[in-house]
């Protein structure tokens, strides 16, 4: 194996993103890690000047051409990037001038300081998440139990009421003794097995995307913005049409409360390198995004968001992103949110595993 493909290998593999830039800050190399920063494919970053992507930042740019030019290492903390497509992060920047046959080079490091404050506290709200959910659970199947007899014995008294306005009264407590079996049911969450099967997301999406569209109550644009080179994953279509369903459904839901908006909700897929999920790092995985424009989430609500009766809408049931949640750790993936102000997104992450030739 050759000295380039060695060191090529090993970049790819840093956690830390890694960009060469010339003179003119143009793209000359960038490692899976920076290509994750940028959310850009290495064939969309090459040539072309980093100032493309980033529509603002406390990096210094004239610092670059100083260390260009007389040899500085140029280090800043915690630099905030705004890029083209409405994302921000915090990240620190070092800057090296490097010598590559013969002609300067600018050797960028970038490491998200958000990363490991991010991993730690995502662990923490799995936990919390789960245990929440087994409390739900556990209380659902008590109060499920007594339910079937309530209704039983309403059943039995209404036949043996004299006349129609006494009836009624039983008809009240069968009606409503239906009601909470159909919300505790909610509640204990999607009990069928999953089938599993190698299937297309985009042909899940594009379902997701068509029940949206041909709802006549709101006039939301659903952009899609798909990577063709994803391959086939080993998936439940309907668990996975479920649970983006739910979190779509939501975004239109709070953008039609925002009549002001011009409701606009962005479906976007990707590969994504090295993910951590709860504490395990899956190599590939499928990344979905659903990015709306409303006005975001509260910050009251942001850690709790995924538990269950947890909800920022008037009439919402607090139910669908924790089935959500539910329905995707059944393929061992994670749902992250990011919001603020202007833009929500959802990212959905689903391990990618090697396709058996002969399945």
């Amino acid at each position: 194996m050759s000295e380039s493909v060695t060191t090529e290998n090993l970049l790819d593999n840093l956690s830390t993103a890694v960009v060469i830039l010339d003179g003119n800050l143009i793209v000359q190399y960038a490692n899976h890690a920076a290509q994750g920063v940028f959310e850009r494919s290495l064939n969309l970053l090459i040539g072309y000047s980093v100032n493309q992507f980033i529509t603002s930042s406390s990096l210094d740019f004239d610092r670059f051409q100083n260390a260009m030019q007389f040899g500085e290492v140029y280090s800043d903390s915690e630099v905030t990037f705004k890029f083209t497509d409405g994302r921000h992060t915090q990240a620190d920047v070092s800057v090296t001038s490097i010598l590559e046959n013969q002609d300067k080079r600018l050797l960028v490091e970038i490491r998200l300081v958000e990363q490991q404050k991010k991993i730690s506290q995502e662990n923490h709200q799995w936990a919390q998440q789960q245990a929440a959910r087994e409390l739900v659970r556990g209380l659902a199947h008590e109060i499920k139990n007594p339910l079937g007899g309530i209704r039983g014995a309403a059943q039995l008294l209404g036949k043996q009421l004299p006349n129609e306005e006494l009836k009624e009264f039983t008809q009240v407590i069968i009606e409503q003794s239906d009601r909470l079996t159909n919300l505790v049911d909610r509640l204990l969450g999607p009990n069928l097995r999953p089938n599993f099967d190698w299937h297309n997301v985009h042909q899940v999406l594009e379902k997701v995307c068509t029940l949206v569209r041909l709802d006549p109550s709101h006039n939301i644009s659903i952009i899609r913005d798909y990577d063709p080179s994803i391959p086939d994953v080993y998936l439940d279509q309907d668990m996975l049409q479920q649970a983006t369903l739910n979190i779509v459904r939501n975004s239109v839901q709070v953008l039609s409360e925002n009549p002001d908006i011009i409701g606009e909700i962005n479906v976007v897929t990707r590969i994504e390198r090295q993910v951590i999920i709860h504490g395990e790092c899956s190599p590939l995985c499928v990344k979905i995004q659903i990015i709306d424009n409303g006005p975001g989430i509260p910050a009251e609500l942001k850690n709790t968001l995924f538990y269950p009766m947890v909800t920022g809408k008037k009439e919402g049931s607090g139910l669908g992103l924790s089935i959500s949640q539910t329905l995707i750790g059944h393929h061992r993936g994670k749902i992250e949110v990011d919001s603020w102000p202007g833009r929500t997104e959802f990212t959905l992450y689903i391990p990618i595993e090697k396709k058996d030739p002969q399945t």
